[in-house]
């Protein structure tokens, strides 16, 4: 591994301290970055901007800041990336589509403003499904697998999972209305939070849903989530949906111990899975039992519905914000996109208002179960990434795909995946953990301790 390419494999953490103690320059760490962005990202397509002069400048900014003893905390002089919904001041904001391939915020969205506070340093906007729905990229080549070039990355934070995997970017942002954090977190061997929802701002981000779109932290570590997470974590007077219940300190929460843990181990969902994946979840929730946690399975009524409700939602309020753009634009709509977002036009207001009701039912039965267990168990995804090449734009049509990732959209949980694994070809396979809303300290934790034990954070795509 060269030099650069162990700089660039840091974790924000152990970046964050060379930084601080001044064994590292932050012009040099972003420096490293844009070489390896310029080397590989050609095959790799996980940018869609990539912002060098911002970049650098940014840089130099937490250079003389640092030097001057105004370190601002772990995330400054950190070069991270965001997938491309979030609002950037004077870097393009496209969301993926060409009806917004122009558009360039005149200032950040609270994402945004809060890690630029914290110091860090912006590489460059991240490809990604257009307009967070599924499938490629409305312009431009989609992002390719870094573990085998000609397998998918995970829709739609697809740009997110493969820069922070490929070392690309310390860490990244994406957003999720159905497992698009999780997805290519687990297609990609990194770690993939998404938070409650309320726990971190959608103000300033192009939105696909207004019930179930979450945003969180892409990491290659547990660690470095949980600081991401306390940065961009909080309430914002300018999202309405923002909660109230203070920030924690996640970092400083991690534990390793998970002794007396109730893992509640959700079969239907291991049952959706592939034999690969099941084998590699499994023996994730026995390694947890050997460090001491104990496992149960449990049962949820109407699983089998959970994906049926999540997708009403989110292709009818996906259509209910871009009817209008449609109508006008629809020649510059990918097809992809086209087919979901009419589609969501068809369904009934009583379908609608059903799917509601079954997301608040969600809500009371996932939260019954979180009074007999701490966490939930079970696949991040039903198998490794499959073949680029054998993309089915009518997978949303297949009611098991990703039920096991939705239910915690309904229910509004927060939940992550984390390396478990690796399949026979050498694809990476997650483990979905899942926790009560708002206890993000106790599944980061549970996470940190398999990881721990585990050690396949360590592993990276050879390129």
């Amino acid at each position: 591994m060269s030099a650069s390419s162990e700089l660039c494999y840091l974790s924000i953490e152990e970046a964050g301290a060379r930084l601080r103690d001044g064994e590292l320059s932050p012009v040099e760490l972003t420096a490293a970055y844009l070489e390896r962005i310029e080397a590989l990202d050609e095959r790799l397509h996980s940018y869609i901007h990539v912002a060098r002069e911002r970049a650098l400048e940014d840089a130099r900014r937490a250079e003389a800041e640092i030097g001057r003893g105004e370190w601002r905390g772990p995330l400054h002089g950190i070069p991270i990336a965001l997938k491309d919904i979030f609002d950037t001041a004077g870097v393009p904001t496209t969301g993926g589509s060409r009806i917004y391939r122009d558009r360039v915020p005149v200032q950040d969205g609270t994402v945004a403003a809060r890690l630029g506070a914290a110091g860090a340093v912006l590489l460059g906007k991240l490809t990604m499904s257009e307009l967070a729905m599924t499938g490629p990229p409305g312009f431009g080549e989609e992002a390719r697998n870094p573990w085998n070039l000609e397998h998918a990355p995970g829709w739609s934070s697809s740009g997110s999972g493969v820069a922070v995997a490929a070392g690309l970017c310390a860490g990244a942002c994406g957003s999720d209305s159905g497992g698009s954090i999780r997805f290519p977190a687990s297609y990609n061997n990194i770690v993939g939070l998404m938070p409650t929802y309320g726990r971190v701002s959608r103000h300033g981000i192009i939105p696909l849903t207004w019930s179930i779109d979450h945003l969180g932290p892409m990491t290659r570590c547990v660690e470095d989530a949980a600081l991401m997470l306390g940065v961009i974590a909080g309430h914002d007077p300018r999202d309405r949906t923002s909660s109230r219940i203070p920030v924690l300190n996640y970092r400083a929460a991690l534990r390793d111990d998970v002794r007396g843990l109730r893992i509640g181990v959700l079969r239907q969902g291991i049952e959706c899975a592939e034999p690969e994946t099941q084998g590699a979840v499994e023996r994730a929730v026995a390694e947890l039992e050997s460090l001491g946690a104990e496992a149960e399975e449990v049962h949820v009524p109407h699983f089998e519905d959970m994906h049926i409700a999540n997708s009403i939602l989110y292709l009818s309020e996906g259509f209910s914000i871009y009817r209008e753009t449609l109508a006008r634009e629809a020649r510059n709509i990918g097809q992809v996109f086209r087919i979901y977002t009419y589609l969501g036009g068809l369904f009934t207001a009583e379908e609608y208002i059903q799917a509601q009701r079954l997301r608040s039912r969600t809500r009371r039965l996932v939260a019954a179960l979180f009074d007999r267990v701490d966490l939930l168990a079970l696949p991040a995804a039903n198998g490794p990434a499959r073949r680029l090449a054998d993309f089915d734009p009518f997978m949303l049509a297949q009611p098991s795909r990703s039920a096991p990732l939705e239910i915690f959209n309904l229910a509004a949980c927060p939940a992550l995946s984390v390396p478990c694994g690796f399949s026979a070809e050498g694809l990476p396979i997650g483990l979905q953990l899942a926790a009560r809303p708002f206890d993000e300290a106790g599944l980061l934790s549970a996470a940190y301790a398999l990881q721990q034990h585990l050690g396949l954070h360590l592993r990276h795509p050879e390129l």
